[in-house]
């Protein structure tokens, strides 16, 4: 069972997400089709789900509740390969966003907000956005516009979203993944900076 916390700002001290140990965490999503049982039906079905947004809750899991390592692989907006599996050692947030998405436009400063509290720190900290369901020219654009600096993968079709457990299914979706590379936490819908820092501190803190 989660435990759901709520989704409004809070500081970032780490007393206030300290704790908070669940045994799974619950699948939301937007609308769900029938889809075959192959890679790639699964990622068609995924690629066409409505968009509805979540309400911001935070989920956590307790070390020992965590499933398999995620194994993400994909291109950068610029064109660079990326494999999760490289940062193994490392906390990495994963947001999943498009430029479509409203309420993925109004956490993007957040998110990047967050991203500088956490370089500045030298923590051992990586952030990477997975676009969806636009092409890599828009999100690129977009990112410049809104003067987000961290990478992003470009849509793949859905193959990166069954690489993310289906966990993040409807954007915003924010994911921290632990230095084993399992998903330790998620925010699913609109996040703040205090939201993402202080689980990123919750993480860090397991040594």
């Amino acid at each position: 069972m989660s435990t759901r916390l709520p989704g409004s700002p809070h500081r970032r001290p780490r007393a206030l997400l300290a704790g908070v140990a669940v045994a799974g965490l619950v699948v939301l999503g937007g609308c769900t089709g029938q889809g075959d049982n192959t890679v790639a039906g699964q990622a068609q079905e995924v690629a066409d789900r409505a968009y509805v947004s979540g309400d911001g809750r935070i989920e956590k899991l307790a070390a020992d509740e965590r499933g398999e390592p995620v194994d993400l692989t994909g291109t950068t907006l610029d064109g660079t390969a990326w494999s999760s599996a490289d940062h193994r050692g490392k906390i990495v947030v994963l947001n999943v966003w498009g430029s479509w998405c409203p309420p993925c436009v109004a956490e993007m400063p957040e998110l990047q907000k967050a991203h500088e509290t956490l370089e500045k720190s030298d923590e051992p900290v990586e952030f990477m956005g997975v676009d969806i369901n636009e092409s890599p020219e828009t999100a690129a654009a977009f990112m410049k516009r809104v003067g987000t600096t961290y990478p992003s993968l470009r849509d793949d079709g859905g193959a990166a979203l069954i690489a993310l457990q289906d966990k993040a299914s409807t954007p915003p979706a924010t994911l921290l993944l632990d230095k084993q590379g399992r998903i330790a936490a998620r925010v699913t819908g609109e996040t703040t900076a205090a939201t993402v820092t202080g689980l990123v501190d919750d993480v860090l803190a397991e040594g």
